[in-house]
């Protein structure tokens, strides 16, 4: 297959070296530590958003339907006399919608509707970051996420907003695969205050609770935005229309679609790689 006159995202050949045109200094995210974790968090305590005691407390089984990640609370501090390494705290929200089976006053028995609840889990990792110790200002972006100061952004003339220049911390996690649900007797703790308004720690229940296992992929990152310099072709220009699909056409847009072969012939153990070869 011969090369392009125009080099377009996508593999490259030997003959598209030579039309490399200039070396560009670029602004992006580089990645300087990074670790992959696969948690199996057992026995997480449910917190549900309505009062569901009774529900648990006359169930006969509990099956959780979904699980997903909602929100990822994250803070790192300096891990002492090891320069540029952070320990990076992370807390996963994940949301969970059970499903009761109990019997009814006439002793049928019903599933409840959906109870959406949230499990807490956290962990921490030790991450290398680099240092570095100055400040940054720059024009205000109004879609900024990075925590900021503002010196002088609103006397007109100019002013810069700060940012610290901590590593970024980054995390890909995948959603949560269920493995257990259940319910468990759990010991809590009651907090009150005596007449001294000193708070006191008191062991209640043990009370009926939901409790999941939950089985969590994710990579965690830290990282610095720095200048890079890399070879560039050309500005990438896109090389094709866009192809919009509308009410006068819609089976011009249909016979454009492959046929999906593998949605009617699944794919076998050697088809998806890592399968040992059969030896004859």
């Amino acid at each position: 297959m011969g090369c392009k006159d125009q080099v377009v995202p996508g593999l490259i050949c030997g003959e598209d070296i030579c039309k490399l045109r200039e070396a560009v200094c670029v602004h992006v995210e580089k990645v300087y530590d990074n670790c992959r974790e696969k948690d199996c968090v057992e026995d997480a305590v449910v917190d549900f958003v309505d009062n569901v005691q009774d529900l648990i407390n006359n169930a006969i089984k509990v099956k959780t339907k979904d699980a997903e990640v909602v929100a990822v609370l994250a803070d790192l501090e300096d891990v002492p006399f090891k320069r540029g390494f952070f320990t990076v705290n992370v807390r996963y929200k994940i949301r969970v919608v059970c499903e009761f089976c109990y019997k009814d006053v006439t002793g049928n028995i019903v599933n409840s509707s959906p109870k959406v609840g949230y499990v807490w889990f956290s962990k921490t990792v030790i991450l290398f970051g680099s240092e570095g110790k100055v400040k940054i200002f720059r024009s205000v972006d109004a879609n900024q996420s990075v925590p900021l100061t503002c010196e002088g952004c609103n006397d007109g003339c100019g002013g810069l907003i700060e940012q610290d220049n901590l590593p970024i911390i980054k995390v890909e996690v995948a959603e949560p695969l269920v493995l257990n649900t259940r319910i468990k007797r759990v010991h809590e703790k009651h907090h009150h205050c005596d007449d001294d308004r000193s708070e006191i720690n008191a062991m209640i229940g043990p009370q009926r609770r939901v409790v999941v296992t939950l089985g969590i992929f994710s990579i965690i990152k830290l990282v610095r935005l720095v200048q890079l310099l890399i070879p560039a072709f050309n500005f990438c220009y896109p090389n094709k229309e866009c192809i919009a699909s509308t009410d006068e056409n819609p089976c011009d847009i249909f016979d454009s679609i492959e046929f999906p072969l593998d949605q009617f012939f699944p794919p076998q153990r050697f088809d998806l790689g890592g399968a040992e070869e059969r030896k004859c």
